[in-house]
Protein backbone atom coordinates (compact mmCIF):
# COMPACT_ATOMS: atom_id res chain seq x y z
CA UNK A 1 0.00 0.00 0.00
CA UNK A 2 1.28 3.45 -0.91
CA UNK A 3 1.21 5.94 1.95
CA UNK A 4 -0.20 9.35 0.93
CA UNK A 5 2.18 12.31 1.07
CA UNK A 6 1.83 15.03 3.68
CA UNK A 7 -0.40 17.96 2.74
CA UNK A 8 -2.66 15.86 0.53
CA UNK A 9 -6.33 15.05 0.96
CA UNK A 10 -6.14 11.54 2.39
CA UNK A 11 -9.49 11.03 4.16
CA UNK A 12 -13.07 12.25 3.99
CA UNK A 13 -15.86 12.28 6.51
CA UNK A 14 -19.62 12.46 6.14
CA UNK A 15 -21.48 13.33 9.33
CA UNK A 16 -25.15 12.46 9.43
CA UNK A 17 -28.01 11.99 11.82
CA UNK A 18 -29.28 9.26 9.43
CA UNK A 19 -26.32 6.86 9.07
CA UNK A 20 -28.44 4.01 7.73
CA UNK A 21 -29.69 6.24 4.92
CA UNK A 22 -26.15 7.47 4.18
CA UNK A 23 -24.85 3.90 3.99
CA UNK A 24 -27.68 2.96 1.62
CA UNK A 25 -27.27 6.07 -0.54
CA UNK A 26 -23.48 6.00 -0.94
CA UNK A 27 -23.39 2.21 -1.09
CA UNK A 28 -25.91 2.13 -3.93
CA UNK A 29 -24.42 5.14 -5.73
CA UNK A 30 -20.71 4.29 -5.53
CA UNK A 31 -20.50 0.72 -4.24
CA UNK A 32 -18.86 1.84 -0.98
CA UNK A 33 -18.56 -0.71 1.83
CA UNK A 34 -19.05 0.17 5.50
CA UNK A 35 -17.55 -1.40 8.61
CA UNK A 36 -18.37 -0.27 12.15
CA UNK A 37 -15.38 1.26 13.93
CA UNK A 38 -16.52 1.71 17.48
CA UNK A 39 -19.61 3.49 18.67
CA UNK A 40 -20.92 6.00 16.17
CA UNK A 41 -18.44 5.70 13.31
CA UNK A 42 -18.30 3.61 10.15
CA UNK A 43 -15.18 3.16 8.03
CA UNK A 44 -15.72 3.47 4.27
CA UNK A 45 -13.84 1.32 1.75
CA UNK A 46 -14.02 1.63 -2.01
CA UNK A 47 -14.71 -1.34 -4.30
CA UNK A 48 -11.46 -3.22 -4.90
CA UNK A 49 -9.74 -1.80 -1.83
CA UNK A 50 -9.47 -3.33 1.61
CA UNK A 51 -8.10 -0.11 3.11
CA UNK A 52 -10.62 2.48 4.39
CA UNK A 53 -10.52 5.91 2.71
CA UNK A 54 -13.12 7.74 4.78
CA UNK A 55 -15.78 7.51 7.40
CA UNK A 56 -19.37 8.17 8.34
CA UNK A 57 -19.82 9.90 11.69
CA UNK A 58 -23.17 9.26 13.40
CA UNK A 59 -24.42 12.68 14.57
CA UNK A 60 -27.08 13.09 17.29
CA UNK A 61 -29.15 15.52 15.20
CA UNK A 62 -29.19 17.32 11.83
CA UNK A 63 -27.24 20.31 13.19
CA UNK A 64 -24.10 18.14 13.09
CA UNK A 65 -24.52 17.00 9.47
CA UNK A 66 -21.47 17.75 7.36
CA UNK A 67 -19.15 16.57 4.62
CA UNK A 68 -15.47 17.46 4.79
CA UNK A 69 -12.10 16.52 3.48
CA UNK A 70 -9.17 15.69 5.75
CA UNK A 71 -5.56 16.60 4.92
CA UNK A 72 -2.68 14.41 6.11
CA UNK A 73 -0.08 16.58 7.90
CA UNK A 74 3.12 16.08 9.85
CA UNK A 75 2.19 18.35 12.78
CA UNK A 76 -1.46 19.08 13.59
CA UNK A 77 -0.71 21.80 16.17
CA UNK A 78 1.61 23.64 13.76
CA UNK A 79 -1.07 23.62 11.04
CA UNK A 80 -3.61 24.97 13.54
CA UNK A 81 -1.25 27.87 14.33
CA UNK A 82 -0.61 28.55 10.62
CA UNK A 83 -4.35 28.48 9.95
CA UNK A 84 -4.90 31.28 12.46
CA UNK A 85 -1.96 33.28 11.05
CA UNK A 86 -3.51 32.96 7.58
CA UNK A 87 -6.90 34.30 8.69
CA UNK A 88 -8.63 30.99 9.35
CA UNK A 89 -9.95 29.62 12.63
CA UNK A 90 -9.51 26.51 14.73
CA UNK A 91 -13.06 25.11 14.94
CA UNK A 92 -12.11 22.14 17.12
CA UNK A 93 -8.67 22.07 18.75
CA UNK A 94 -6.31 19.12 18.46
CA UNK A 95 -7.61 15.80 19.76
CA UNK A 96 -5.57 12.63 20.17
CA UNK A 97 -7.49 9.36 20.29
CA UNK A 98 -6.56 6.34 22.38
CA UNK A 99 -4.81 4.72 19.41
CA UNK A 100 -2.69 7.83 18.72
CA UNK A 101 -4.61 9.40 15.83
CA UNK A 102 -4.32 13.19 16.13
CA UNK A 103 -6.74 15.55 14.36
CA UNK A 104 -8.34 19.00 14.43
CA UNK A 105 -11.11 20.77 12.52
CA UNK A 106 -10.33 24.13 10.94
CA UNK A 107 -12.24 26.85 9.07
CA UNK A 108 -10.70 28.68 6.13
CA UNK A 109 -11.16 32.48 5.95
CA UNK A 110 -14.50 32.00 4.14
CA UNK A 111 -15.79 29.69 6.88
CA UNK A 112 -15.42 26.39 4.99
CA UNK A 113 -14.65 23.58 7.41
CA UNK A 114 -11.94 20.99 6.78
CA UNK A 115 -9.83 18.71 8.91
CA UNK A 116 -6.17 17.88 9.37
CA UNK A 117 -4.84 14.66 10.82
CA UNK A 118 -1.73 12.69 11.64
CA UNK A 119 -2.06 8.92 11.89
CA UNK A 120 -0.80 6.97 14.90
CA UNK A 121 2.94 6.32 14.95
CA UNK A 122 3.73 2.93 13.42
Amino acid sequence: MTVPAFNTVAWFQVGTDAPEEARRFYGDLFGWRFDADGDGYDLVSYPGSDVPAGGVSHEPDASGNHAMFMVLVGDVDAVCAETEKGGGKVAMPTVTTGNGLTFAYLDDPAGNRFGVFKPPAS
